[in-house]
């Protein structure tokens, strides 16, 4: 397996990818199979196993990043080969444009309100488009400064970067980089992280970002005074995703120690641990009404809580490779994940009882 933050260092440090899977379907049309739910009885709780509704095979080497358009119509990739696609949710529409980077995408996102798209090249510049005409807004160069992990504050006017300096100087390696999208310049940096920063996520209210980093903690940011708030520690490994609950009240990390952990966004306190079994924790989301959490593991399965009570509701089956991006439907009714090497990206539509 590799994980998204390794496939950026590779990247721009001139390494290659482990050698991809043997070339099979092509790329024409999505494949489109029947959902099939299995139940398989635990000690603790009764788990549904659910097949994907829809499989895209989005690249001939790494499907890196996935993202639902904030209308719900469109599913949005970036491959290995430098290509976003805009996909139809619907079955038997029309696929819509590409836009095209040099080198592999390895993140993309929306801005809250769907203006904007934002994506990081294998080039290392973070590009933004009018998601609307898919005009080229701005080009983000960080110089020597590499991307691993970029957000959108609420009010989608601040994008926050992650990464460090590709002359890999451990006093540079670590800091996060507030970009105002109306000037195009860097308007601070937060720096205190040990190492590498990998996962960014902004509060709803905007006031607050978090951050984890192979340093093994999470950090919590003032954005308005661009100060440090507080230290989350208890990883063991590098911390590799972050996300906050629609209410802003949690904050969930996950990990490359297999944990995800939940904390209590306001004070830092813990609120308890998610086990993802016997692999990473590589990408996180929570449902848009915040009742569930999915996380991405690097064995290829999506993992759905129920946060309420912890208990874990489905196993979304399907991936061969670790997951490297996901993404709850705007409705809560789907999820998406792509699978790194396995080059698809996957669609899983959610029986009534996970919704």
């Amino acid at each position: 397996m590799i994980y998204p933050a390794l496939l950026t260092l590779a990247l721009l440090w001139g390494q290659s990818l482990p050698p991809p899977l043997p070339a099979a379907r092509p790329l024409a049309q999505s494949q489109t199979v029947q959902s099939q739910i299995t139940q398989s009885q635990t000690a603790q709780s009764q788990t549904a196993e659910v097949q994907p509704s829809r499989i895209l095979p989005v690249s001939r080497v790494y499907a890196g990043a996935v993202a639902f358009s904030p209308d719900g119509q469109w599913l949005v990739t970036g491959n290995g080969e430098g290509v976003i696609q805009w996909w139809p949710v619907r079955v038997g529409g029309s696929s819509g444009p590409h836009l095209r980077l040099p080198g592999a995408v390895t993140a993309l996102t929306f801005s809250p309100g769907g203006r904007r798209l934002a994506a990081i090249g294998g080039d290392g510049r973070v590009r933004v488009w009018d998601a609307g005409s898919r005009a080229l807004l701005l080009t983000l160069d960080p110089q020597s400064y590499y991307v691993t992990a970029l957000a959108f504050s609420p009010d989608g006017r601040v994008l926050a970067t992650a990464g460090g300096d590709t002359t890999r100087q451990p006093s540079s390696a670590n800091s996060v980089k507030l970009w105002n999208l109306d000037s195009g310049r860097v308007q601070g940096s937060l720096r205190g992280h040990g190492d590498v920063v990998t996962a960014l996520a902004f509060d709803p209210s905007g006031r607050t970002l978090a951050s984890g980093s192979w340093d093994r903690t999470v950090r919590l940011w003032d954005v308005t005074r661009q100060l440090p708030l507080r230290v989350l520690s208890g990883h063991q490994d590098d911390v590799s995703a972050v996300t906050f609950s629609p209410d802003g009240q949690t904050l969930a990390s996950g990990s490359v120690d297999g944990d995800v952990r939940l904390w209590n966004a306001p004070d830092g306190g813990g609120r308890g641990e998610l086990k993802v079994g016997g692999a990473a924790a590589t990408a996180l989301a929570f449902a848009p009404d915040g009742s569930r959490l999915a996380a991405g593991a690097g064995d290829g399965r999506v993992l759905l809580w129920s946060v309420s009570g912890g208990g874990l509701l489905a196993t979304l089956r399907g991936h061969t490779d670790s997951v490297s991006a996901l993404a709850f439907s705007p409705d809560g009714a789907a999820v998406t994940a792509a699978g790194g090497r396995d080059r698809r990206v996957l669609l899983w539509s959610l029986p009534s009882k996970l919704r």
